[in-house]
């Protein structure tokens, strides 16, 4: 049997998790109050805090580290890198002390799995990083070279939620073609095929969420940029997290917008259904890529429990393929799981190296 300790930091909160083998026999969230947090000025100082936090807990709970076999770790903002699992190493660590862009709290994940397996000689890894980017050339290309698309968005849960629908379906993940909607705060769609997610809308191109702006006509976004309306901080803000129900309903809360959304509020319908039909073209967009040959629609993230956003999304895409509902968001169990075919032999790790061209993507000069 494997024990496997999952550690998964979030900016106000560390969540920690055990499974024995695929059992899930514990799970925490260590709250971090805002006043205990501000003294911080750089997330990877943070490392004795959260660290005293986790050791706490699992003495708390009554689990041994010693019965630990592996410590799966949330994958940080690396460079763009093949998904499935990286073993963590010096250098990984080294490049999240040395990054000064892309400061994320899951930076330091892997840094707190290497001190908990490290002394006792076991393995940490983290599995299917924000940073997974194995698009399809053709799928960079936009009409304005120094902005191609980039890779983005809930890889994790949505390549998870894919290979269990097709374990569940009785095909090889490595053989299915599936397309995996995330509709959560934020929102992104994925084409996964044969195991690779060779393509993508996310946040800023997919349909709208209850926090994102979703497709916007570019001429119309730069003159509003440009209008002397907003600063650049004030319309980052706008696009990622006051915009979508938000900007349109005065609330981002999904049960309140279901509510009024069933109690008949006109304004309400409205937005549901455009976002609704701003989803269904992002799968039917990516669906043309594979010619319709989809096995699978899923849609996961929180919204996908909201039964009046999903009958329009369904009823614009199952002329694509069946359309399967799997709410929320698993990712500890998607690290736990991604560790545990690792150890078992059914996968194999990557080595983290900084150098690698595989590893890394080019971006375009401009002029």
């Amino acid at each position: 049997m494997e024990r496997i300790l999952v550690i998964n930091p979030g900016s106000t909160s560390t969540k920690i998790a055990v499974f024995d083998d695929k059992a899930q026999v514990m799970a925490a969230t260590i709250r971090h109050p805002l006043e205990e947090l501000k003294g911080y000025t750089w997330v990877m100082d943070q490392f004795e805090y959260r660290m005293k936090h986790i050791n706490q807990t699992l003495e708390e709970k009554n689990i041994d580290k010693s019965t630990l076999t592996c410590v799966m770790a949330r994958g940080g903002l690396l460079p763009p890198v093949p998904s499935g699992a990286f073993i963590v190493n010096q250098e990984m660590m080294d490049y999240f002390y040395a990054a000064k862009v892309n400061v994320h709290i899951s930076n330091l994940a892997c840094v707190l799995a290497d001190a908990i397996a490290r002394p006792l000689g076991i393995p940490a890894m983290v599995y299917d990083p924000v940073a997974v980017d194995e698009l399809l050339p053709v799928a960079r290309v936009t009409g304005m070279p120094d902005a191609p698309k980039v890779s983005r968005g809930h890889v994790l849960n949505s390549r998870a939620m894919a290979r269990k629908c097709a374990e569940e379906m009785g095909i090889p993940f490595e053989e299915g073609t599936f397309i995996v909607d995330h509709i959560g705060g934020g929102c992104s769609t994925w084409l996964i095929h044969k195991g690779k997610c060779i393509d993508c809308y996310s946040d800023d191109d997919a349909g709208f969420a209850p926090e994102r702006c979703g497709k916007i006509q570019a001429m119309e976004l730069a003159m509003l940029c440009y209008s002397g309306k907003y600063t650049k901080d004030e319309m980052s803000r706008y696009i990622r997290g006051k915009s979508g129900f938000a900007a349109l309903l005065g609330t981002s809360d999904a049960m309140e917008v279901e509510k009024n959304y069933l109690a008949g509020d006109e304004k309400t319908r409205l937005a549901v259904e455009a976002m609704g039909i701003g989803h269904a073209k992002g799968i039917a967009d990516l669906a043309s890529v594979v010619n319709g040959k989809v096995d699978q629609i899923i849609i996961t993230g929180g919204l996908a429990y909201f039964k009046g956003l999903m009958d329009i999304i369904r009823e614009h895409v199952e002329w694509i393929a069946p359309m399967r509902l799997m709410p929320g968001e698993r990712e500890m169990e998607a690290l736990a799981l991604g560790g545990l075919r690792v150890l078992r032999g059914e996968e194999e790790a990557h080595e983290f190296h900084i150098n690698k061209n595989s590893f890394l993507r080019e971006t375009p000069k401009k002029g």
